[in-house]
């Protein structure tokens, strides 16, 4: 398969696969970070914040078993390869929170409703993919590197691979007792194991995270070229599929690229399934700036943390990176900072 189609077409399928599936997830089940915590916070409704705890757990068990069968070296992986910097999860993941909350939604939940024909979305899109890019490889990269160097570790920089290292167990039985505690703990809750459609769609999206992994490291065990082991993640591949639509002739296509092309349409296909399809645009001058705002602090927190909400809320998560804790707790307290500062302007309660 890969002398036929070439490795870059094979990631970019496998790509687009998982993305399909994140996209009908978003639309079909409301999968959605930025959503869970307005729900739980407000609403003191926490259903849609156990569907990440179950995918979550179900994406561990996945992965972690994909590791013991000798289908995905996750030790390969940015999240367990590169030296951990606390500094840079707590204050990427502060800025992408808050800068969720201005935006009203994540890169990938963002990209989801372009799919349903949002066009405020499609600026945050365009926003989040320039801003990590810039932050990556731009202008600002030399100041991101000078506070937050890049080094290669000497030991996976992992929770599960750290309790292996005291008790010689396998990193697979830690995880797998995490992975199902977490499972556990969503399904502890009557309405979300009462609700098969919620509970399928937490399931696609740790299938979808999942096949990352594996078709990934599929294609670097058959292939020639060196190929990273990666799995889905959405600020930096925003800015390389505006990237590869400008310079498509002389630049290869990517998992990331598949992966942003499918989340567009599994939303559109989802949308449009539940009737939901409608084009949108933004009416007020102001929205539109606080928006453009926020989208700027995802896409520089993102690449500070080494992820979003999906890279590091669920991607890196499976892997029990040291980051993905910590970065998604940061992700949670800067975006109910932001939430609060628009709902009461930070007025004390009557």
């Amino acid at each position: 398969m890969l002398d036929t189609i070439g490795e870059p077409i094979a990631l970019a399928l496998i790509g687009l696969v998982g993305g399909v599936l994140l996209g009908l997830a978003a639309r079909m089940g409301r999968f959605c970070s930025l959503g869970a915590i307005e729900d739980g916070l407000y609403g003191g409704d926490w259903t849609r914040m156990r569907m990440w705890s179950f995918a979550i757990g179900l994406s561990i068990l996945g992965t972690f078993g994909a590791q013991s069968l000798g289908l995905a070296e996750i030790g390969r992986t940015v999240y367990l390869a590169q030296d951990w910097n606390p500094w840079a999860s707590i204050l990427g993941g502060l800025a992408f929170g808050y800068g969720m909350a201005l935006a009203g939604n994540c890169g990938f939940g963002a990209l989801a409703r372009v799919g349903g024909g949002d066009f405020r979305s499609f600026v945050i899109v365009i926003t989040v993919g320039l801003a990590a890019y810039a932050t990556l490889s731009g202008p600002f990269a030399e100041w991101r590197v000078a506070l937050f160097p890049d080094s290669r570790a000497t030991s996976p920089q992992g929770l599960a691979h750290a309790v292996a290292s005291v008790t010689g167990l396998s990193p697979a039985l830690p995880a797998f007792a995490a992975g199902v505690a977490l499972m556990a703990l969503a399904l502890a809750d009557r309405g979300f194991r009462g609700s098969p459609r919620t509970v399928f769609w937490s399931a696609a999206v740790a299938v979808a995270i999942v096949s990352g992994w594996l078709g990934s490291a599929w294609v670097a065990r058959h292939g020639f070229a060196a190929t990273p082991i990666v799995s889905h993640t959405y600020a930096a591949p925003l800015g390389e599929t505006m990237l590869y639509l400008m310079t498509a002739s002389g630049r290869s296509v990517s998992f990331g690229v598949g992966s942003v092309a499918g989340v567009l349409l599994g939303a559109f296909a989802g949308s449009l399934a539940r009737g939901h399809f409608r084009w949108e645009a933004c009416e007020d001058p102001r929205e539109l700036r606080r928006q453009i705002g926020g989208a700027v602090l995802m896409g520089a927190g993102a690449v500070v943390a080494v992820g979003c909400t999906v890279g590091q809320g669920l991607s890196a998560f499976s892997l029990l990176a040291y980051s993905a804790p910590v970065t998604a707790a940061a992700i949670f307290a800067g975006a109910a900072v932001g939430l609060r500062q628009l709902i009461t302007g930070f007025l004390p309660a009557e």
